[in-house]
């Protein structure tokens, strides 16, 4: 039988960055007002108008206030806390819950005051899921991870517009390291920059400084060479002028202020949790690094994009969180073949899983397979006819998988084969009929 809810008043609150419209709606659907009333944030005068206004309808229909907001990020939490903190019942829905009732009317319209109504009738649907909002360790950490990714890809940028300055000013010395933004390479390019001081400068004293910078003393004066080189060549093929090695050593100085940021974040981060290794959520931090393809920073970013793991059930309500769950293209009798991944989740989830699916069906410098059952069920993927992006997208659901079983058994991963899992379940059932048995 499906419990009987009793009435309520529905006050539906659109936020944005420094006001908020609020609408209190019956349970008729009727809106006390016609218009929206503004919620100034930086007033407070005006926030305890709007306090004065709930209160007063619960007096005067003698009914419960229930208070819904979409999640915008960071702008809905201020005040989510300040109508907790006064008493009322405050509930966070999802965006697209209310967006898919905007194509209602013929006419498209948007405003804030239709938002807000929006928002409180969708507060009046017995199947409404609300969101779960996140315990202060949560947000201090989401914070912290969510930045660090922010700052990474900004650093990427540069990377790259770094790479396309060398290309032109000094094309062949992009071959002779790996990567360019490393120790010894930036180095160089920090000190010499232009094919002509590297010409100038003394061999003997080049030689050290790539030995020390590189701690390879025995490969330093053949390391040394090869640039020497290089920058002999550049004479003959480069269009190398003042400005683009002035972009060279701007674009070091950013990427190396990206690399103190992203370091002290990482420190910040991992000060938190040792602050706080008691915690259940830092526990669920270290079950998922017992995952092949987990470090501390992937376990950590999964967990705070999920929050409260208790409100998952099934793995397929872990996948539509992730937005790996198809998007269903049905209509009559046509039914669409081709399916991709809805992608309405956390796309910092996805990134995290897309990094830990690939780093799994790879292989060690000696060939080992790093997760042969995941690597095995990539490869016969792949021999089935699927693409690579595909088959890492079929990875990523298994790894899901492994995420929900290992958080709702509070046990640390074991590799086991999908025939030993059989043989397990077999034999857990066979031992919980004699189980039975003996009893009877």
């Amino acid at each position: 039988m499906s419990q009987v809810v009793s009435p309520f008043i529905s006050v539906g609150i659109d936020v944005a960055a420094e006001s908020s419209d609020m609408v209190i709606a019956l349970p008729t659907l009727q809106f006390l007002d016609k218009r929206s009333f503004r919620i100034y944030h930086n007033n407070p005068a005006s926030l305890s108008a709007a306090i004065e206004k709930i209160k007063k309808a619960e007096e005067e229909y003698a009914m419960k206030v229930r208070i819904f907001m979409e999640s915008t990020g960071n702008y809905h939490y201020p005040l989510f806390c300040y109508l907790k903190d006064v008493g009322f019942e405050v509930d966070v829905i999802n965006p697209l819950i209310t967006n898919s009732s905007r194509n209602s009317n013929i006419r498209k319209v948007k405003n804030d005051n239709l938002d807000a109504q929006r928002i409180a009738k969708a507060g009046f649907d017995p199947n409404l899921k609300v969101s779960n909002m996140p315990t202060e360790l949560v947000m201090n950490l989401r914070n912290l991870t969510r930045e660090y990714y922010s700052l990474v890809d900004f650093r990427s940028s540069y990377v790259l517009k770094l790479g396309g300055q060398v290309k032109v000013a000094f094309p062949q010395f992009k071959g002779i390291f790996s990567d360019l933004t490393g120790k010894t390479s930036l180095m160089i390019l920090k000190k010499y920059t232009s094919p002509n001081e590297l010409l100038q400068a003394d061999p003997d004293v080049l030689a050290e400084e790539i030995a020390v910078s590189s701690r390879r003393r025995s490969t330093s004066r053949t390391k040394r060479d090869q640039i020497i080189q290089a920058a002999t060549d550049s004479q003959s093929f480069g269009a190398g002028v003042d400005t683009n090695f002035l972009n060279i050593k701007r674009f070091i100085q950013i990427i190396e202020f990206y690399d103190e940021q992203i370091s002290n974040i990482l420190q910040q981060m991992k000060s938190i949790v040792d602050e706080h290794q008691d915690e259940l959520f830092i526990e669920q931090v270290e079950l998922l690094q017992s995952i092949k393809g987990l470090g501390f920073l992937s376990a950590l970013t999964l967990m705070c994009e999920i929050g409260d793991f208790s409100a998952f059930s099934k793995p397929k309500q872990l996948f539509a969180y992730f937005g790996l769950d198809p998007s269903v293209n049905q209509s009559g009798k046509f039914n669409g073949s081709r399916m991709k991944m809805s992608k309405r989740g956390s796309r910092i989830a996805r990134r995290v899983l897309h990094m830990a699916a690939v780093q799994s069906v790879g292989t060690t410098k000696i060939g080992v397979p790093k997760n042969p059952v995941l690597r095995d069920f990539y490869l016969k993927k792949c021999a089935e006819g699927k693409t690579k992006m595909v088959a890492l997208g079929a990875v990523s659901h298994k790894f899901c998988n492994i995420i929900f079983a290992v958080l709702r058994e509070h046990q640390p991963y074991v590799m086991k084969t999908p025939e030993q899992h059989c043989l397990d379940y077999t034999d857990t059932q066979s031992s919980h009929i004699t189980t039975l048995e003996l009893v009877a």
